[in-house]
């Protein structure tokens, strides 16, 4: 049986070839405009330091300057940068990937943020953390890459005003490595440069971000080679990473791009090999690059090259689009990756999405063979239906971006946004005094299932790296979507309870109770006669003694 997912998919494959991307529009749909513009919010939101300085305006009405500390410990000047979720904790592998895909978005959909009129708020955005960046990048080895301490801080629930101190700073260097996070940074820097040098205008800056990634990824590739949680262990509860070749190619591709430099295409053809990155199935995520390693190389590079990119790439879209490899779909239609999804399922939804998407619209709109069209149906066909899902086609007609409709996530998980102060009872008030406008937030179970709990982390949290690609996939419908999101024609739906787990287990004990009687009282009903001559063969045995 068809899955519902595949069958959208195949319906729309029938709109070929109007289905497929073609000029940007000239009027953009107001409601994209508005999401893309409340992500941007979102990020504002997120901002750590000092907020209305140098030109800055902070939109966010409920956010305070906040951790104008950060860095004394060590004499550095660590404020800015981004709080990474609902906390209020800096964690620059999570803070450096969302402005590579960010970056990334903007490279591939700039026509949707000039659109929108969001170009200066994606420079501020983009701005704000890069900034930050080089601020820890103190020397040519040495970079700091968390701000708080975790337990600390999760002990913390209030406002921006309490931020509980002393907030230590953590850094690699020469001797205390980090491979993957400077990988990353080099990354987030190098993508970033693209868009203030070809889409800002701005190439003074442009080229300074590149001298830091240019030291970033030599001092990943020339020191000990390790994760950066064995020289700063506080990151391992939070995050962990599993290794570190995937940044290794993923930061040498981006220093490619930006800089034209050969070296940097060697290298990371060099540590593809050396790391056995090829036939993947993994989605992408803040740990796992190797999806974006595919479809990016297929890009930008050329040739034999580009070819052995392209059949990477095709092999974990087709994949991913069929729900034969290490993904499949909830009977709603959302694409699932046991193992990853459980933890924040939006996440995968959104970076298959915006892979496709991108893959569809640089690399196959290249070339205008039927097979190709067929390619770019399928793989937009498939963006369309998980944006479509993650916007309120949903079977709990839910959208998940907080502030767009009713049926919107009330009660993200985030402390400054929910304007209470006991950690311990994250219910009170109850409801959000905030709204934590554009904010993605983790999603439903794998039975479509959400419930809009704060305490539920795994469902409500939202976090900076959540909302990178879905940012870049409304930049693509500012440019190109004739037709509203979903959520524009939903009716109001209460939130359903979560079934109360007492109850049920009373419930399936008294079940496996009746079962088991019912069991027995048939067994004895087809053993009676058997009981019934056992029992007269006893009966005769004793009388035979007696006697």
């Amino acid at each position: 049986m068809l899955h519902s997912c595949t069958l959208t998919i195949l319906w729309l494959l029938v709109l070929v070839p109007s289905f497929l991307a073609q000029d940007p529009v000239v009027t953009p749909n107001p409601n994209y405009v508005a999401i893309l513009n409340d992500s941007l919010w979102f990020y504002e939101a997120q901002r750590s330091g000092a907020l209305n300085v140098n030109g800055y305006q902070s939109r966010v009405p409920w956010r305070h300057d906040s951790g104008l500390g950060d860095g004394k410990d060590v004499g550095v000047d660590l404020t800015g940068g981004y709080y990474d979720a609902g906390d209020y904790l800096k964690f620059l592998l999570p803070m450096a990937y969302s402005l590579t895909i960010s970056s990334w978005g903007a490279i591939e959909f700039w026509p949707g943020y000039k659109l929108a009129s969001q170009d200066n708020y994606l420079r501020d955005m983009l701005k704000w953390g890069t900034d930050w960046i080089i601020k820890a990048h103190t020397d040519a080895s040495v970079l700091y890459v968390q701000v708080g301490k975790g337990n600390v801080d999760n002990n913390y629930w209030g406002p921006d005003t309490g931020i509980p101190t002393p907030r230590p700073s953590y850094k690699i260097d020469v001797d205390h490595p980090g491979t993957d996070v400077a990988s990353e940074a080099a990354a987030s820097l190098a993508a970033s440069s693209i868009v203030f040098r070809n889409n800002l205008g701005d190439a003074a800056y442009a080229d300074t971000l590149i001298k830091h990634a240019r030291d970033l990824y030599n001092f990943a590739d020339t020191a000990r080679k390790t994760e950066y949680q064995k020289s700063v262990t506080d990151a391992k509860e939070f995050y962990a990473s599993t290794g570190y070749g995937d940044e290794l190619v993923w930061g040498a591709l981006w220093l490619y791009r930006a800089t034209n430099d050969t070296q940097y295409l060697n290298t990371a053809l060099k540590y593809f090999d050396q790391y056995n990155l090829a036939g993947k199935t993994a989605p992408m995520d803040w740990n796992e690059k190797t999806p974006g390693i595919y479809v990016l190389a297929s890009e930008i590079l050329t040739d034999s090259n580009a070819q052995r990119f392209q059949k990477e790439a095709e092999a974990w879209l087709e994949g991913v689009v069929s729900g034969t490899k290490d993904g499949t779909f909830t009977r709603g239609g959302m694409i699932w990756f046991p193992g990853t999804s459980e933890m924040a399922s939006t996440v995968p939804a959104n970076t298959c999405s915006f892979l496709a998407s991108i893959y569809s619209y640089s690399v196959l709109s290249k070339s205008t063979t039927d097979d190709s069209n067929a390619k770019r149906a399928k793989y937009e066909a498939f963006m369309q239906t998980q944006l479509d899902y993650l916007l309120g086609k949903n079977p709990q007609f839910t959208p998940y971006v907080v502030g767009v409709h009713p049926n919107s996530p009330q009660n993200p998980h985030h402390a400054g946004a929910h304007g209470g102060t006991d950690v311990g009872n994250l219910n009170s008030p109850p409801q959000n005094q905030h709204v934590l406008y554009g904010a993605m937030v983790g999603g439903p179970n794998k039975d479509d299932e959400f419930y809009d709990e704060r305490s539920d982390w795994q469902q409500s949290e939202v976090a900076l790296d959540y909302n990178a690609p879905f940012q870049g996939l409304m930049a693509r419908q500012v440019m190109f979507a004739t037709s509203d999101p979903p959520y524009t024609t939903l009716p109001y739906m209460p939130r359903p309870t979560r079934p109360n787990k007492s109850k049920t287990a009373l419930i399936i004990g008294l079940t496996i109770t009746a079962v088991i009687v019912v069991v027995c009282a048939i067994a004895i009903y087809l053993l009676r006669h058997r009981i019934s001559s056992w029992w007269k063969s006893r009966r005769s045995i004793k009388n035979e003694t007696s006697a």
